[in-house]
């Protein structure tokens, strides 16, 4: 794991998202439910920061040259 700041950062993303919605599930409200939409951002967002590639890590780092 050579972007190891943009893999953590992804990696909290999801988890503060998903752990959003499965609170709101399990609330015993049934007036509250997750905004699903924001949710699938969010993990979508934190998928694009596992897959990215910190600033100061060069293309021959992490093999793509």
């Amino acid at each position: 794991m050579k972007s190891w700041k943009t893999t953590v950062f992804g990696i909290c993303a999801i988890l503060t998202a998903v752990a959003g919605a499965v609170k709101l599930l399990v609330d015993n409200d049934p007036a509250t439910n997750p905004d699903w939409t924001a949710v699938c951002a969010a993990v979508a967002a934190g998928i694009g920061l596992i897959a990215a590639r910190d600033n100061k890590v060069t293309s021959e780092d992490v093999g793509a040259k």
